[in-house]
């Protein structure tokens, strides 16, 4: 499973929650699994490929939506000794924190 984080800004705009509400509008309709955070998405896929195919049509999306100029960062953690998942990275965390 491949964990990806991506920010997309359509740049020279003030609010960016309409842009962001159409993203999560699509990766619903795609069943995808991901999570919102304040600053970026992060999706789960079962490969590289399809996260960036997938983070490629958001990028569109943004021009689509009226954006003349957009930025995209990626990030992708792509385990591949076994399955991980995105609760499973944060679960282990917090084992730490609590001493478990």
């Amino acid at each position: 499973m491949v964990i990806a984080e991506f920010i997309i800004v359509p740049l020279g705009e003030k609010s960016l929650s309409r842009y962001v509400a159409e993203v999560v509008k699509l990766l619903e309709s795609k069943g995808v699994k991901y999570q919102l955070t304040p600053m970026s998405t992060i999706i789960e896929t079962p490969t590289v490929k399809d996260a960036f195919a997938l983070i490629g049509e958001v990028h569109e999306l943004m021009f689509k939506l009226g954006a003349e100029r957009v930025s995209t960062t990626v990030r992708i953690d792509d385990r591949r000794d076994k399955e991980r998942k995105m609760e499973d990275k944060v679960k282990s965390v917090m084992e730490k924190v609590r001493g478990g």
